[in-house]
């Protein structure tokens, strides 16, 4: 079920990925975090940059995700590159798994927000760009911005 993006206070959008993959799908999920790493989120201190999930013995896990530790905690703070358990339905996730084991398909998270108090992930299903992709998508931007400038 997605959520109204009124209702959304965006955290983190991962622009790298849209430059990096095709989006052929996006899913919303939850996440697990301990009470420091929630306050950290809140304040914007995390950092995606070679993030990504899999699908393992039926659980959604998130790799590589930084969230720096709280500055005003104690000895209780978390450790910032854990493996973290995301959220989503049964049914969801045999179909993500699915996908993921097509050849070149990968679960990168695209964007990061609060719906309410819950914290949620847009995860997209996707696969990588050639370089030559990723030049036509540049050139095709700065013909759109001149496009722009002149009118």
């Amino acid at each position: 079920m997605q959520t109204d993006p009124e209702n959304r206070k965006i955290i983190l959008t991962n622009r790298r990925a849209r430059h990096e993959y095709h989006v052929l799908e996006t899913v919303e999920v939850g996440i697990v975090l301990r009470g420091t790493e929630v306050k950290s989120v809140r304040e914007g201190k995390l950092n995606v940059q070679d993030a990504y999930a899999t699908v393992q013995e039926g659980e959604l896990l998130l790799h590589n995700l930084h969230i720096s530790p709280f500055e005003k905690g104690n000895i209780h703070n978390h450790d910032p590159i854990r493996v973290r358990k995301l959220l989503a339905h049964k049914k969801e996730i045999r179909k993500l798994a699915q996908k993921v084991h097509e050849k070149g398909f990968t679960l990168i998270p695209l964007q990061f927000y609060f719906a309410g108090r819950h914290l949620k992930i847009e995860l997209g299903v996707c696969k990588g760009k050639k370089t030559y992709d990723k030049r036509h998508a540049l050139k095709q931007r700065d013909i759109k911005r001149e496009m722009e400038r002149h009118l």
